[in-house]
């Protein structure tokens, strides 16, 4: 309880933007800030370019003095479907309202759980990765589309 509920929500955000949540060993890395213990398989992941989490409370929602509601808002260029490994860009706005509690003396994010909302130059670079570690030439030619259609959305 010593950090602020905002600073824990900041780290999710942080490591979700540099992947975390793409492979199973690296959501390890989001235990301390998150109340449960494993996600479904999402089908899409969120490309941003920008998070805000508001440090003044007076922008929060108070619930009482253990448990908050923190507005997070991203600014979304589009999103991955990983089925098909297609980009469909859409320039929007998201506000995703964080609900924290303090859970066994340590702020915690019960919910919501939303899709990967990964930055635009990580998933880039794990579509590259995904590309040059695919065996399938068809698969590595889709890969290849993926990579270039999300260059163009920089």
């Amino acid at each position: 309880m010593r950090r602020s509920p905002a600073e824990v929500v900041k780290r999710y955000v942080l490591l979700d933007r540099k992947g975390a949540r793409l492979d199973a060993l690296s959501f390890e890395t989001l235990t301390p800030y998150i109340d449960w213990r494993e996600e479904p398989v999402w089908g899409r992941v969120v490309v941003v370019e920008k998070t805000t989490v508001p440090d003044d409370y007076r922008k929060w929602e108070i619930l009482n003095n253990l448990e908050v509601i923190i507005p997070v808002t991203y600014h979304v260029r589009g999103a991955v479907y990983l089925e098909t490994a297609t980009f469909v860009p859409e320039e929007t706005t998201e506000e995703v309202r964080f609900h924290v509690k303090v859970v066994e003396n340590f702020w915690r994010i019960l919910d919501p759980m939303i899709p990967p909302h990964v930055g635009l130059k990580r998933m880039v670079s794990f579509a590259r990765e995904a590309e040059t570690n695919e065996q399938d030439e068809a698969h590595r030619r889709v890969l290849a589309e993926l990579v270039e259609s999300l260059r163009k959305a920089k």
